[in-house]
């Protein structure tokens, strides 16, 4: 049996449009990681990358020094946003700004929503959110008098339009969720749930942290009001690389910046005694942006537009489709179970295995070189970024999770 998956991992990289993109990430050789499974964590970096780097230290902010703001600096962050937006959203420019942590872009973007709904005082958002959009919600609604609608999915999926259709209201001003839950992978309908809360009069904010970079997305054609991402995940920004926010165009005059910063102002460097907000997009920025974490998502962003996107998200579904087989041939044996849509219409790019073991699991899989993360109570995420990743690599990496369990299991 594991000699039949196996052969078909060889087959499967050998078919791969895609395998030569894995050598330009630093670390893809190296023999002490067999299986990198948390693409969707932390991207790995790049070769460009640690160039570019190096080049910024010593050209850039070596040589330009302060010279470097009215050079390119101050426009960073719109220009790094317009190419997300291009590459990753579906977005036309002027729309997508690269700011601040993605819990402050979430909790600014959320106020913003909320002040621009008077006589609305409900927020829709799932219990089985990431912690980060549940705990903001709560603070919020904390400060605000705001009434939280939870919703509940199925572990192993999402929350459907049918379940937003039954809460939706002329009292709700903003539903919240996340268009890849980060537990189960399950991928959301976001047209349709987008349309189903304009029908309401609601605003939408969707969380795209585990999509951008891999799935394709459409929001100006779905009329996506709002949305925030990471980029240290599929866009490989490195770790605490700064977030994005998207505001439809249509929307920028309408909502009010929350957090008011001198970078967000009309003009930053008249040290105005009152603030005027900027035009555009750029209102939404508040302090001083990080120019150098923002320099490797500007090379995974090129690299995705060499790939294409839509066959990055070809050999999403094909990785995830096969690590499933894989779980259901050696893994389903022990007791493992997939937490995880079997839909791969309705998946994103990771899937989730079920096991009480798998938290003492987890660390002797690293102290082995296979490297996938633990989410509570019982699940092990396998995390599969298309571009650097092989189906030899996803073979490896479940081989060695049975190989880990059996020694537990009787």
């Amino acid at each position: 049996m594991t000699d039949d998956l196996a052969d078909r991992a060889t087959a499967l990289d050998a078919a791969d449009h895609l395998a030569g993109f894995r050598s330009e990430f630093i670390g893809s050789d190296d023999p002490a990681i067999c299986a990198y499974l948390d693409g969707n964590s932390l991207g790995r970096p790049l070769r460009a990358t640690r160039d570019r780097i190096g080049s910024f230290v010593e050209e850039i902010w070596g040589k330009r020094l302060i010279r470097a703001w009215d050079e390119g600096w101050m426009d960073d962050p719109i220009r790094i946003g317009d190419e997300i937006g291009r590459v990753a959203l579906g977005a036309a420019p002027g729309q997508t700004v690269v700011g601040d942590s993605t819990s402050v872009m979430l909790y600014k973007w959320i106020r913003a929503a909320l002040a621009s709904q008077p006589g609305r005082d409900e927020i829709i958002l799932d219990i089985g959110n990431f912690p980060t959009d549940r705990f903001v919600v709560e603070g919020i609604a904390a400060e605000l008098g705001s009434y939280v609608q939870w919703l509940r999915a199925e572990r192993s999926g999402g929350i459907t339009a049918d379940q937003v259709s039954d809460v939706v209201g002329s009292r709700t001003a903003l539903v919240l969720l996340s268009d890849v839950a980060f537990r189960s992978g399950y991928l959301a309908d976001v047209p349709a749930i987008t349309a189903l809360a304009h029908d309401h009069g609601a605003l939408v904010l969707w969380d795209v942290c585990h999509s951008a970079g891999v799935i394709p997305q459409q929001l100006d054609d779905w009329q996506v009001d709002l949305a925030v991402g990471c980029t240290y995940k599929y866009l490989n920004g490195g770790p605490g690389s700064p977030a994005f926010g998207y505001v439809r165009a249509d929307l920028l005059q309408r909502l009010r910046q929350p957090i008011q910063g001198w970078m967000g102002s009309a003009s930053p460097f008249a040290m105005a005694e009152h603030y005027t907000p900027s035009d555009g997009i750029r209102r939404f920025l508040s302090g001083t942006p990080s120019i150098i974490g923002m320099l490797a998502t500007q090379d995974m962003l090129a690299l995705i537009e060499r790939a294409g996107i839509a066959a990055i998200r070809a050999k999403s579904v094909a990785l995830t489709e096969f690590a499933v087989e894989i779980s259901d041939q050696i893994l389903d044996p022990l007791g493992v179970h997939i937490g995880s849509p079997r839909d791969p219409a309705r998946r994103g790019s990771h899937i989730t295995l079920e096991h009480p073991d798998f938290r003492e699991a987890t660390a002797r899989l690293w102290e082995r070189g296979v490297i996938p993360d633990f989410r509570p109570p019982d699940g092990l995420r396998i995390g599969l970024s298309p571009l650097s990743t092989s189906f030899a690599e996803v073979y490896q990496g479940l081989l060695t999770v049975r190989e880990v369990l059996s020694r537990d299991v009787p």
